[in-house]
């Protein structure tokens, strides 16, 4: 049984950063979150979605392969999973 990442992010860069909380908003006096990961960028390829090995979050290209796709019917492709099946 495959289950849907914790969370969705559409873009329309192929190459994005995670830190695990830059969504995370303060109130009106806004500081980063202590919450999180180490920032790191990650490349979206040809299928169209990347995930980030830290915090599971995916990143979707808009009008890409993934897009509009059931989430937790793609493969998570980062744990060497064959990228073909779905």
């Amino acid at each position: 049984m495959n289950i849907p990442p914790p969370e969705v992010i559409r873009t329309d860069q192929r190459r994005v950063s995670c830190d695990g909380a830059s969504n995370i908003r303060g109130g009106a006096a806004f500081r980063p979150a202590a919450l999180g990961h180490p920032r790191i960028w990650l490349e979206i390829d040809e299928h169209g979605y990347v995930d980030c090995g830290y915090c599971d979050r995916r990143f979707v290209l808009v009008g890409g392969p993934a897009d509009g796709v059931d989430q937790a019917a793609l493969r998570d492709i980062s744990e060497g999973a064959d990228p073909g099946h779905r």
